[in-house]
């Protein structure tokens, strides 16, 4: 560890070394007014800056005597050139206003800008796609600061998910043009259910911590924008195919009319992908649709989307026992059963099956280039089921009586059920950005949104039915959620050097369930939250290419549906929503050659819902609020080029995540004392004191070197290293993940032949050193007679293993 941090150390020193060349230029309107906040990027390298009140800019540090430069404001059209700066290094650029308002106005209101004061990382979508072939959004972003991808294929397909800051899924708000994603009873978002996602995203930006005010679900940890595809001018065809281990094969066809009597523009997306998965029985057959048509005014545009996933994946959710890792680590216990002759069988519908449509509307206009605003209307239908064959299964449990054969009483049964689910969510939302002044800047908006979900299981088969009709219904509930949000930021240029932001958002949430749940116990409940959460910071400029930033906010969450039910019935148990303080700070520098960053946090809980082990009144595990809780850490990023065809990014975070005086609650069993062969059980609660929090691995580093052999030809080394980590909160080493280190190998070749517009080739040797590791894990503990008992299942990796992919483009 201590060789990491000199050498990152070292790169941060060497940076003046690379320093030989800069660049300074001025930003105008047509009027020759100077353009204050344009967005200007130079590559190689792709740093950043925006314009100060005067519309100036400047880099330093650039080595590569040729550079291409691409600025953006909006209402303009977008200003590129290649520039030697051997002939010169001071540009004046007068900008051209747009015929059409550009479509990255669905979504400014959401993002953090270029000197906002939150850490953040931005990807195009064309990036976000080359890193990986076939893979899905988690495993298409693992390079990314503070970022752990999980898979429960094995291989980055069906069933994936990823934690930031070792926050879990469920408190990560993840928005589609500034539309939520996140389930609004789980509060999570299932990546199957939106096969391809990636080849429709244009542009997404990654906030770790707080950050800035958005829709949906809270930023409990971190937030996930996308933009998906905007209109291209000129008209476009792309046929991807990718080919690999495991079965893999997935096929897509992209297209775009470009723009249509200077007005119309449509594009689309169809996409099947199949794979058998690395588990046995965890294969996907997915399919998607990706539909976008916009109509463009003078000032304004009008757009809509439709995003439709269909998708059957093979149930592995339950992971591999323990005792299986070392003679079958693709053993896959879900749809295991005994047939009558005692012969262990697999049932091969043991199946999650989903289908999932997103349809988007939205209008914007420019009252002028001090004003724009977006209004959208959406609405989401999902649909599904999953498949289990249960044995011997108890007919009380599902509302049933006992059958009588002859003259034998039958109780129980195998027996095969779905468990559906149908919902809607449907909403408006509203944004606008207003330059109040030069140095000046307000952007506020709000939404109301509400979901409608119905849960409901079925028995389809019986092996004793009885009079039990096929599709018997044993359980209906329903869950309503409704919230509303409203927000404004502010974001001033005090001085020349010094920026101040400052963000508050109100949301209001009501939630209620009724009917009855697979138990058959009633879920009947309401909650209301209201929630407060304000923001704010200031951004430094103290010299050329030096920033510093700070931040400080606070987000409120309300528990999910499963925090409730399992509640249930026990006054005492009844969750309370979670509080979170996040304190961050941060030193940026920008040059030509070398990029670097330094991020400090410190995020402080109030009662954070974890497993505790304990029960409700009724015997169900719930999570419990606990007191204290923090997480802190350094988050360091790197980017240096030392020679024209080679670059290095990389990545380092180091943090500690702890819950403080942690009492763990658990169970103990011994015989009975008075000799009968009963045994006694009681609960038992040990402190244990300050513990790790489970999941929450204290290193993580991620790095992309990449080599351009030739203008065609490159060769990537993509490397991954999660530290240790507990996957319970009581710190044992029974309970723990091993760290890995995984590498992937990736080939790039780009051709231009003809009649195609070009012709791509990747070609990615995954765990090229073919490492034996486990990316997530579940388990718990029990005692008897005083000694501990341990329990736990794990999702293995495949080890090396091989994805082809051809992008022919017309």
């Amino acid at each position: 560890m201590q060789k990491i941090m000199i050498f990152l150390g070292l790169l941060f020193l060497s940076a003046q070394a690379f320093s030989q060349r800069s660049l300074k230029g001025t930003v105008y309107s047509e009027n020759y007014e100077p353009l204050t906040g344009a967005t200007v990027v130079i590559n190689p390298g792709n740093h950043g800056t925006t314009t100060d009140q005067n519309g100036e800019f400047f880099f330093t540090g650039i080595s590569t005597a040729r550079c291409h430069i691409t600025i953006s404001f909006i209402g303009y059209r977008k200003w590129e050139r290649d520039i030697d700066l051997r002939e010169t290094n001071q540009l004046k650029v007068i900008m051209e206003p747009a015929s059409h308002l550009t479509e990255e106005v669905v979504v400014t209101a959401y993002r953090a800008g270029q000197q906002t004061p939150v850490a953040h990382t931005d990807i195009d979508g064309e990036v976000l796609r080359s890193t990986g072939v076939g893979n899905d959004i988690p495993s298409l972003l693992k390079l990314t600061p503070s970022l752990v991808t999980t898979s429960e294929s094995g291989i980055g397909l069906g069933y994936t998910n990823l934690r930031i800051r070792g926050t879990d899924p469920t408190r990560i708000n993840v928005t589609m043009n500034g539309v939520p994603l996140n389930d609004s009873e789980s509060q999570g978002v299932f990546w199957a259910n939106m096969p391809d996602f990636a080849n429709s995203v244009e542009n997404v930006q990654i906030q770790r911590g707080v950050g800035t005010s958005t829709q949906g679900s809270a930023a409990f940890g971190a937030s996930i924008n996308f933009q998906t595809t905007t209109s291209d001018p000129q008209s476009y065809a792309e046929l991807t195919s990718t080919v690999g281990s495991f079965n893999t094969f997935k096929n897509s066809l992209r297209f775009g009319t470009g723009l249509i009597n200077d007005k119309f523009s449509f594009e689309g997306r169809y996409s099947r992908l199949k794979s058998d998965g690395y588990i046995k029985n965890a294969f996907s057959d997915h399919q998607s649709l990706y539909l976008g048509g916009t109509m463009h005014f003078d000032n304004s545009f009008l757009k809509m989307i439709i995003l439709h996933g269909d998708q059957q994946t093979g149930i592995s959710w339950w992971g591999v026992p323990q005792e299986m890792l070392e003679t079958d680590r693709r053993y896959n216990p879900a749809g295991v059963y005994t047939d009558e002759f005692g012969n262990e069988q697999y049932y091969d519908d043991q199946t999650d099956n989903y289908k999932q449509t997103h349809a988007q509307l939205f209008y914007s206009w420019a009252l002028n280039t001090e004003f724009h605003a977006t209004a959208a209307l959406h609405y989401t239908r999902g649909d599904g089921f999953y498949e289990q064959y249960k044995e011997d299964e108890d007919f009380v449990d599902y509302g049933l009586s006992a059958i009588q054969i002859s003259d034998q009483t039958i109780e129980t049964s195998d027996l095969i059920r779905r468990k559906w689910m149908g919902n809607d969510f449907y909403g408006a939302t509203l944004s606008g950005d207003l330059k109040l002044s030069s140095q000046s800047n307000l952007t506020f908006g709000g939404g109301w949104n509400r979901y409608d979900g119905d849960h409901f299981g079925r028995i389809i088969w019986m092996r004793y039915a009885g009079t039990t009709e096929k599709d018997y219904e044993w359980y209906f509930n329903n869950g309503t959620k409704t919230e509303h949000n409203l927000f404004a930021k502010f974001d001033w240029e005090a001085s020349p050097l010094l920026r101040l932001f400052m963000d508050i958002q109100y949301r209001g949430i009501n939630y209620e369930m009724s009917g009855i749940d697979d138990d058959l116990r009633s879920l009947d409940q309401e909650h209301d939250f209201r929630f407060f959460n304000p923001k704010a910071g200031f951004y430094l400029t103290p010299k050329d290419n030096h920033s510093i930033y700070a931040f400080a906010g606070i987000s409120n969450r309300e528990p999910t549906r499963t925090n409730f039910k399992d509640a249930n019935q026990d006054p005492e148990a009844t969750p309370k929503a979670e509080r979170l303080y996040d304190i961050e700070t941060g030193y940026k520098y920008e040059s030509g050659t070398f990029s670097g960053g330094i991020n400090l946090y410190y995020m402080y809980y109030e009662d954070q819902l974890i497993p505790t082990g304990e029960k409700s009144n009724v015997g169900y595990d719930i999570m419990t609020n606990v007191d204290k809780s923090y997480r802190t850490g350094v988050e360091v990023m790197a980017a240096v080029q030392p020679l024209s065809w080679l670059t290095w990014d990389m990545n380092l975070t180091l943090s500690r995540n702890i819950i403080k005086d942690f009492v763990e609650t658990s169970t103990n069993s011994y015989p009975d004392p008075d000799g009968s062969e009963d045994w006694i059980t009681e609960t038992v609660k040990n402190p244990l004191g300050d513990t790790q929090i489970a999941y929450s691995p204290s290193v993580v580093g991620s790095s992309n070197l990449a080599a351009n052999i030739t203008s065609r030809f490159k060769i990537s080394l993509q490397s991954k290293y999660v530290g240790e980590q507990y996957f319970n909160n009581t710190e044992s080493d029974e309970r723990k993940l091993d760290a890995w280190f995984v590498n992937d190998l990736q080939f790039n070749w780009k051709l231009n032949p003809k009649p195609f517009k070009s012709i791509g080739l990747q070609f990615t040797i995954h765990n090229v050193l073919d490492h034996e590791y486990e990316s997530n894990a579940y388990g718990g503990n029990w005692y008897e007679e005083d000694v501990e008992k341990t329990w736990a299942y794990y999702y293995p990796m495949a080890g090396r293993y091989y994805m082809g992919q051809v992008v022919i483009r017309f």
